[in-house]
């Protein structure tokens, strides 16, 4: 026997499995979507949509019945996997595994049309801040997967956004920039008209035939508009009972609040309070029109970086949990938040739905900061010329964004030919904005309107100033605005 439980629905939930007259948890060591894909169709919930990990339903308190358990897919039962003998493990129950599952048959009870592969839900945009931007996959042979980046444009991004109800494209990223994903690649050499409705319409090569790893994963943006006359009653179809977890962030159900505009794309807003300065304390992030916390389960120093670089702080001196810098008031937002430590903003990390938390403000997460780039004043053009001639702007704060340089009294853009990680560093330490992570080009924060005045950058990534590398001419390019640089430190 198998169960879901600690879910609003019967088809979401912890995983439990009775042995032995008992009911007891399964250990997320090797767990992902073949072994989901089981579970969901032993219960008669349709596809599995996500398999996370580090108890994202709440830990158990029986025995770990299972660890290491290696399924096909196929099976008809989770105990007809390979696992280690009943009851072995090496795990506590913060390594307690979930499932997410579609939930077709109950969706079906309920009146809910079954759904295509044309259909929006055979497709999603995951790791983003918002409904309409992330790492591209798509569901095939009831397994989710990635696209490769290889001819990867913005027609093919339209029809994406098209086929999402989600406006026009705003930008194509390829080289993985929301995050690699960990299943198969299912398309590559995608080539859009930008007329299609699906993605399944365009020219590609066969389903799983590429020359792709996961740090060429596909991207989308788009404007977020989404269409939501006749769509409100198939998303909560859709997604009844899902938000996001470890692993996948899952679509939550459109209302109010969280109906994708293209503001959403911005990253949400976040402050440090009652610490010694600004760059040290508590914790709040704004949803809602409302600040609140963030619980210090799993809080650790990669989420603690991303919150220090989003403020333009520097990177982490110190991480603190258990309400070390008082407790909060209001709301709890966020729990369980699991950042790689290269987000631009904490909005963009892993966590639970916003609001669901099993904390109190006794637990309350906080930082401490370097604050090696707490002058954050904007530069004026009066200012620049003679202290500082280089900015990021259109990014969340001044150490992200699109590179622009002062010159003849007039901020102009550099173009990506060439541009790289060793380049971006150099305007990193130039900005005091501490390291690198990443290069992005192709106009990733907007294409600029002024002159374009670098072109061919060349740095050795221990210059101090982007001025000492290697440069083309002032003004000479063979570029269009559309090739704009920008660097995230």
């Amino acid at each position: 026997q198998v169960r879901l439980v600690n879910s609003s629905s019967r088809c979401s939930g912890r995983v439990e499995v009775h042995h032995n007259q008992q009911w007891g948890t399964v250990c997320d060591d090797g767990w992902d979507l073949s072994d989901a894909e089981v579970v969901c169709r032993q219960l008669g919930c349709g596809l599995a949509v996500s398999a996370p990990g580090r108890a994202p339903f709440g830990q158990g308190h029986g025995p770990i019945w299972l660890d290491e358990v290696n399924c096909t897919g196929m099976e008809g039962a989770i105990t007809e996997c390979n696992f280690k003998p009943w009851g072995v493990h090496n795990c506590n129950h913060s390594e307690d595994v979930g499932v997410v599952c579609s939930g077709v048959e109950g969706d079906l009870q309920k009146g809910c049309p079954p759904r295509p592969v044309s259909d929006p839900a055979a497709l999603r945009l995951v790791n983003g801040s918002s409904l309409c931007a992330g790492r591209v996959e798509v569901l095939h042979r009831h397994q989710w997967g990635t696209v490769c980046d290889d001819s990867w444009d913005e027609e093919d991004a339209a029809v994406v956004c098209r086929q999402l109800g989600c406006g026009t494209v705003v930008s194509a990223p390829g080289a993985a920039w929301f995050g690699q994903g960990h299943n198969v690649i299912w398309l590559d050499d995608v080539n859009c008209t930008g007329r299609e409705d699906t993605l399944s319409e365009c020219l590609a090569r066969p389903w799983g035939t590429h020359n792709c790893d996961h740090g060429k994963d596909a991207g989308v943006v788009c404007s977020g508009n989404v269409a939501t006359i006749g769509l409100e009653k198939e998303w909560s179809c859709r997604n009844e009972g899902q938000g996001s977890f470890h692993g996948a962030p899952l679509v939550p159900s459109i209302d109010s609040s969280s109906r994708p505009t293209a503001s959403h794309v911005s990253p949400a807003e976040l402050r440090l309070v009652n610490g010694s300065n600004r760059c040290s304390g508590r914790v709040e992030v704004m949803h809602d029109h409302q600040w609140g916390t963030v619980c210090d389960n799993n809080w650790s120093f990669p989420d603690a970086n991303v919150v220090c670089q989003q403020l333009g702080c520097g990177t982490a001196v110190s991480v603190y949990g258990a309400a070390h810098f008082g407790r909060g008031s209001g709301r709890i937002w966020l729990d369980n938040v699991q950042c790689n430590g290269t987000e631009a903003a904490l909005s963009e990390c892993l966590a639970g739905p916003w609001g669901a938390n099993n904390c109190n403000h006794g637990e309350d997460a906080g930082v401490m900061c370097t604050g090696m780039n707490v002058p954050l004043a904007p530069f004026t053009d009066a200012d620049a010329s003679r202290q500082r001639p280089l900015r990021l702007v259109n990014g969340s704060n001044s150490c992200l964004g699109r590179v622009e340089v002062f010159h003849e009294q007039k901020w102009g853009t550099v173009c990506d030919d060439t541009w790289d990680l060793h380049d971006a560093a150099v305007v990193c330490r130039q900005l005091d904005c501490g390291m690198a992570l990443s290069a992005p080009g192709s106009a990733h924060f907007g294409p600029g309107s002024d002159p374009i005045w670098l072109d061919g950058v060349q740095c050795t990534g221990t210059e101090s100033a982007l001025t000492e590398c290697q440069l083309s001419n002032w003004g000479e390019h063979n570029c269009g605005h559309s090739e704009d640089a920008g660097v995230v430190c």
